[in-house]
């Protein structure tokens, strides 16, 4: 068998993952790599009509499928399904998920929209019934607007946070509780569904019709956590107001917290006791990208963090404030995302920026002041254009207990490794 895919400006770490896999890489979409025909062609949702490729398959009527369609024919029929859905944090409570499993011999098949650390690749069939999927919400192809996750068909389903996002396909929240009230329709009555108790959104899909099992998570529901350090790096699980263990672990932020419990509550669905589940989490690595240090000299730490919504941005800050304590932190933010480019967070975004005593703000395109708007906000932010203007202003002053801080859920043109060498120099 042969699989290629081809993209625009593909970086690491998926790309090298992908050719480590021995899956070619072609830059561009030249309908030339569609000659000789395949025998199918799956369709990433990126893809719009005029696109060169896109437009051959229709012209030559050659066979062609979404990713989550491929995903529901060939891969999760006749499995159990453990579907991790929301706003931000699936991939950590995925990894996070597919990792308890693993540790406790269940051997599961999972895809996860990162690279989790405790495997080798970010997908496998796995050698059980149990089957772990990053469930997204954006939609399917050009010619299937529905969220991804209504094809994945769930037995066990984790909503972590549901808030307005992908403002290039959806209008409001109301439109993204919609999908998710679609999604619910489709767990079966013997499935479990997993949601906080705390956010109004979910409240608003579960009002809207649960057919199935339900757990959640909060104050004077079915699970509790208690932080027992201010970095939520040591927890206390509890069931049903029962203690089932505490988890001293690698992680920090309350968020991880949350994640944490989400993952614990839905292996349990599967057979995997809570004490267990506990002890699987406190040897989990954290996906790449996920505050994941990139180097450290001289008493100064490089973090790397998919940012891309202004919650999850507070509380990886407040995570690491309460690590580091009085330790400056320096943020560096690309505002990347499609619904941070047109400026919907910008009342939030400069909020969940106020845990770092230094602020730099990415802005190559000098007409988009929700940057600007958003650094006027900020006593401690400013804006820079290029990426070496940035590298020079934490050269000129970066001292010793400095923690930096990237922020992007894309490439960033290279900072990454322009201020690693900056450290390492």
């Amino acid at each position: 068998m042969r699989v290629t895919g081809s993209d625009l400006n593909v970086y690491p770490p998926m790309s090298t993952q992908l050719e480590s896999l021995g899956i070619e890489l072609i830059q561009g979409y030249d309908p030339s790599q569609l000659q000789p025909a395949p025998d199918l062609v799956v369709v990433g949702n990126a893809m719009s009509r005029g696109n060169p490729c896109v437009e051959y398959v229709l012209d030559k009527g050659l066979k062609y499928c979404s990713g989550p369609e491929w995903l529901k024919n060939y891969i999760l029929a006749e499995r159990w399904v453990l579907a991790v859905a929301g706003t931000h944090g699936k991939t950590t409570t995925a990894s996070m998920l597919a990792w308890i499993l693993e540790d406790n011999g269940m051997q599961p098949g999972y895809l996860i929209g990162g690279v989790p650390r405790n495997f080798t690749g970010s997908a496998r069939l796995g050698a059980s019934p149990f089957f772990v999927v990053e469930a997204d919400e954006y939609d399917s192809a050009f010619f299937d607007k529905r969220s991804k996750f209504v094809h994945y068909q769930p037995r066990t389903l984790v909503i972590n946070n549901l808030e307005f996002d992908h403002a290039d396909i959806f209008d409001n929240l109301a439109a993204i509780e919609k999908q998710f009230h679609h999604l619910l329709r489709i767990v079966p009555s013997t499935g479990r569904v997993i949601t906080p108790s705390d956010n109004s959104a979910i409240q608003q899909v579960l009002n809207l019709g649960c057919w199935s099992e339900l757990e959640q998570t909060g104050e004077g529901k079915n699970w509790q956590w208690q932080a027992l350090a201010s970095d939520f790096s040591c927890l206390k699980i509890l069931l049903d107001g029962a203690e089932q263990g505490v988890l001293n672990w690698s992680l920090i932020g309350q968020h991880n917290a949350e994640n944490a419990l989400m993952a614990i509550a839905a292996a349990r669905h599967v057979g995997v006791l809570p004490s267990l589940a506990i002890s699987s989490l406190e040897k989990f690595k954290p996906p790449k990208r996920r505050l994941e240090l990139l180097a450290e000299r001289g008493g100064i730490r490089l973090f790397d963090d998919f940012a891309h919504h202004p919650s999850a941005i507070r509380s990886t800050l407040a995570g690491l404030r309460a690590q580091v304590g009085s330790k400056r932190i320096i943020a560096i933010l690309e505002a990347r995302s499609n619904t941070m480019k047109m400026g919907v967070h910008q009342q939030n975004l400069a909020e969940s920026l106020q845990q770092a005593d230094s602020v730099l703000l990415y802005q190559p395109d000098p007409k988009n002041q929700y940057i600007a708007n958003t650094a006027a906000q900020l006593a401690q932010a400013q804006v820079l254009s290029n990426i070496d203007e940035i590298v020079q202003v934490v050269a000129n002053t970066m001292s010793d207990g400095d923690q930096i801080l990237v922020m992007s859920n894309g490439g960033f043109e290279g900072i990454h490794a322009k201020l690693k060498a900056l450290l390492q120099s």
